[in-house]
């Protein structure tokens, strides 16, 4: 089988890092968290927006729910390895206040040490294998739970064909069952691990998802593919996870589908996957 692939032009902006945002940070969430005090200065921390407050970072978050949940099953979670960014509860116990979350400050940036996202994300995923599956799964029907339904083959999805719907179908043909277990992972690492000064991993948040580890590996492996400049040698350095092939594919259709069902896709915005696919293909 063969996908042409396609040379990395713009990054789609369902993963474009976001300037920082002109709303003020509200006196009163300063206050919840403990920082009344503190002078804000605006920053973005893992692409972003996000505001400093001494020790504390305090950044506005797009779905309460989500983020209470995180900010819970992080509070207490031991990862071999790898330094968590540790929630802070505001003076009356909520993890969000009006929208906003906070948690310790962590100097760390974004780098394209792919490997090193692996074994942070394979050591995460130990970490939480004990993790209940979230409750609130059961309702949600966002783009990520669609795609991901979708690239499994349990949800059948109408995709325009020039962002990505053509190169769905035609990859979507070869997929075939696994067994692998699923647990909590984290969809979305590409953006989510910082390196510091002393250059251990920082994880910064936990996006609730109930998957296979492995297809939690592949997504970072075709994100950096497509749009992180990976050379090819990563496809095939993680080739030891089980049912890599397959996963890899699920990996690629999670995104095109992702990427097809955005609003600011285009042919343009598509280029990088064509290349994640053209590559993942040789595996097929």
């Amino acid at each position: 089988m063969g996908v042409g692939a396609g040379t990395v032009r713009a990054v789609p902006s369902v993963l474009q890092p976001v300037a920082p945002q002109a709303a003020q940070l509200p006196p009163h969430v300063r206050t919840a968290f403990g920082v009344k005090d503190v002078t804000p200065r605006p920053v973005l921390w893992a692409g972003r927006p996000a505001w400093r407050c001494g020790e504390v970072l305090i950044r506005p978050v797009p779905d309460n729910v989500v983020a209470a949940w995180s900010a819970g099953v992080l509070d207490g979670l031991h990862v071999e390895g790898v330094r968590v960014a540790r929630p802070v509860r505001s003076s009356d116990g909520r993890w969000i206040v009006a929208g906003w979350a906070a948690c310790r400050y962590v100097a760390g940036t974004l780098e394209p040490r792919y490997d090193a996202v692996l074994a942070a994300g394979a050591a995460l995923h130990e970490a939480t294998a004990g993790v209940e599956r979230p409750r609130l799964l059961d309702s949600r029907d966002d783009l990520l739970v669609r795609s991901a339904a979708g690239a499994f083959g349990e949800r059948k999805l109408a995709l325009e064909p020039a962002v990505g719907g053509t190169l769905y179908a035609q990859l979507a043909a070869y997929r075939a069952p696994i067994r692998l277990t699923p647990q909590v992972v984290h969809p979305e690492l590409f953006g989510s691990v910082l390196f510091g000064p002393d250059e251990v991993p920082v994880v910064v948040d936990l996006t609730p998802c109930w998957r296979p580890k492995e297809w939690a590996a592949a997504v970072v492996v075709v994100d950096a593919l497509a749009w992180g400049g990976a050379d090819v040698g990563l496809l095939h350095r993680w080739s030891h996870l089980d049912e890599w092939p397959q996963v890899v594919l699920r990996a690629v259709l999670h995104r095109l589908a992702l990427h097809a069902q955005h609003p600011d896709a285009s042919p343009r915005t598509l280029a990088g996957l064509e290349r994640a696919a053209g590559l993942a293909s040789s595996l097929l």
